[in-house]
């Protein structure tokens, strides 16, 4: 494959990657934000497993879903920050273990989002209280969600991820 061709490839797949996201960001607004939160989205943090294409493409579905739902300044610079974190790391562990590429996304939002929920919002819940109910909401889209995503792709992964 050519240069050229890679890159317009990745571009595609990055461009993809995005534009799910912010779909999913925005058909399920009501429980993607807020102290208790299940973005659904974030279950795509997985793909940086297979490609990539997946950090920049999680990174700027993160930065427009948040921006096009009407998120605090904050929260669309420090959560797509915390995505973008996560999807380098993930792409890094994706050679350790599969199942090790939901983690970074895991840790990032419980450790991160508290902060903005506190100071772009005003949430008056304690840090630990937010760690814990972003912590669960990330376990359940990334961990649970996203690995039966990984699963589901995984034997499709040639026909998906070409690197022809």
């Amino acid at each position: 494959m050519h240069f050229q061709d890679k890159r317009t490839k990745m571009l595609t797949e990055a461009a993809i990657i995005a534009a799910v996201y912010v779909a999913l960001v925005m058909i399920f607004k009501p429980i993607s934000f807020g102290a208790i939160q299940f973005r659904i989205a974030e279950a795509l943090c997985i793909l940086p497993f297979f490609s990539f294409s997946a950090v920049p493409g999680l990174a700027l579905g993160c930065l427009l879903g948040n921006f096009f739902s009407g998120a605090a300044m904050p929260d669309v610079i420090f959560g797509t920050l915390a995505t973008l974190l996560a999807a380098i790391l993930s792409y890094k562990l994706r050679n350790v273990s599969k199942w090790l590429v939901c983690i970074p996304p895991i840790l990032a939002n419980a450790i991160i989002v508290p902060f903005v929920l506190q100071y772009a919002y005003g949430v008056p819940d304690a840090y630990y209280f937010l760690f814990a109910t972003v912590g669960a909401g990330e376990v359940l889209a990334v961990g649970i969600l996203g690995n039966i995503l990984l699963l589901a792709l995984e034997s499709r992964r040639e026909v998906i991820f070409r690197t022809q």
